[in-house]
């Protein structure tokens, strides 16, 4: 997710205490990631209406976890 921001990323990770919401979005996403991707590869029984509403969840936290990156860039002049 978001690959051309991994460097302030990981500075957010090193900083996690002040970061603990970006964290959970992240790892959210990954998480839904995953579970897409087995769904599509059959490892995971889903319906095309399940597998959906997760693709939307998950555009939805990377829109956020976007919002919060680009504050950060911001107020940490990275």
């Amino acid at each position: 997710m978001l690959h051309e921001y991994r460097d302030i990323i990981t500075h957010m990770k090193e900083n996690s205490a002040a970061n603990a919401h970006f964290l959970r979005i992240f790892d959210k996403h990954n998480e839904l990631d995953n579970k897409i991707t087995k769904a599509e590869n059959g490892e995971l029984v889903l319906t095309d209406k399940e597998v959906e509403t997760l693709k939307k969840e998950k555009l939805l936290l990377k829109d956020e976890a976007y919002a919060i990156l680009i504050k950060y860039k911001k107020e940490h002049s990275l």
